[in-house]
């Protein structure tokens, strides 16, 4: 009988153990990680229903990402939209969207269209005809314009910098994340059928106010000759030179010069290489970083993304890496992607950050060891 039960074991009972406990395990870590989640939502929750809230915890909560349900809320904290005290959010929201409405009066009103910029206005409207064009959602009639609106009213009251190409683009992730917030299901699919238009102006007005408050932090990148941009490629450079000196080397002895991809790279932070959804995971963070200091964060998440491809990248020829980093496989990423990436630019943002090597002004690094 011992035999024959051994026997049943061996032969019977070898992989269906082994495959149930790997089913186990599985739902085992299904169950754990929407613990985590429902964890992480209830801190969230409760700090949002707090009198004031309090910015620092936020901040913190929201680096490790920020639940689609309260996505909205968290951001239009973040970016001082909303006011920490409950108390005054609905006078500060009421009182923005009334003064956004008159922006748009001045601009887009039947009267009022004669003295419209038109050369603006066309730059801008084909810009946006070209936005996420791969997305449903972004061949809206009704989106177009609203972007167009917010893009328009933007640029006239910032004639230092004006509208630059790529502006566009960083309208994008606000405009999703507030429309999320009023539309049921997947809003990149959404024809907006069931929207009214006021609860379509709201979602633009806080757009294009987060928006405004976004590009104030970076607006070195869009004044004349972009010197921002110019200063993030030099650093760039050095902070490669640094990280991965044979994949430095080998762009070099190719004749790649940095500007060839970096300049998108810093004018559309990343946009252009990743999935919207992935770019939304990584403005959660960026958000806590906080809105100051972007420029020097997205540095770190730009060399942090070269790198990751630098296998591939010193097999290749000049021509071969230009179009590689034109097209760089991500449209399958997912969060755990982003967090990677966006782990290891915080720790060679602690790592470099204060080296008197990568000073703003862009010095030189000279190859010596820090």
């Amino acid at each position: 009988m011992v035999n024959k039960h051994h026997s049943e074991a061996h032969h019977g009972g070898n992989q269906s153990p082994s495959k149930s406990t790997a089913e186990e395990a599985k739902i085992l870590g299904e169950i754990a990680e929407l613990n985590s989640k429902a964890i992480r939502f209830n801190k969230f929750k409760a700090l949002l229903d707090s009198p004031i809230i309090d910015m620092e915890e936020l901040k913190k909560l929201s680096w490790k990402g920020v639940p689609d349900e309260i996505r909205p809320t968290v951001w239009k904290l973040l970016m001082g939209y909303l006011p920490t005290n409950s108390n005054y959010r609905q006078e500060t929201v009421q009182t923005k969207r009334k003064q956004y409405d008159t922006y748009v009066k001045q601009s887009f009103a039947e009267d009022r269209k004669a003295s419209l910029d038109q050369a603006l206005h066309h730059q801008i409207h084909i810009d946006v005809q070209r936005t996420n064009a791969h997305i449903k959602l972004y061949q809206n009639p009704r989106i177009q314009q609203a972007l167009e609106r917010i893009l328009y009213c933007w640029a006239i009251r910032h004639p230092a910098s004006g509208y630059v190409q790529g502006i566009n683009d960083l309208a994008t992730p606000f405009f999703q994340v507030f429309l999320q917030g009023v539309v049921e299901g997947n809003v990149e699919e959404s024809d907006l059928n069931g929207l009214s238009d006021e609860a379509l102006f709201e979602v633009e007005a806080d757009s294009f106010w987060c928006l405004s408050k976004l590009l104030d932090g970076i607006q070195d990148n869009y004044t004349h000759g972009q010197p921002g941009i110019q200063r993030q490629i030099v650093r760039l450079r050095e902070l490669i030179n640094r990280i991965d000196t044979p994949l430095f080397t080998h762009m070099q002895n190719q004749g790649i010069d940095f500007i060839q991809f970096a300049f998108r790279w810093m004018n559309c932070l990343l946009m252009r290489e990743l999935p919207l959804k992935s770019t939304i995971r990584m403005w959660d963070s960026y958000q806590a970083e906080g809105i100051d200091v972007l420029n020097d964060f997205h540095l770190y998440v730009c060399a942090a993304f070269l790198v990751k491809w630098s296998n591939q990248l010193r097999k290749m020829e000049f021509q071969d890496i230009i179009m590689f980093l034109q097209s760089v496989p991500t449209a399958d990423w997912g969060d755990t992607d982003i967090e990677m990436l966006l782990s290891e630019a915080y720790l060679w943002k602690e790592l470099f950050h204060n080296s008197n090597h990568l000073q703003a002004t862009g010095g030189g690094l000279g190859g010596g060891s820090g």
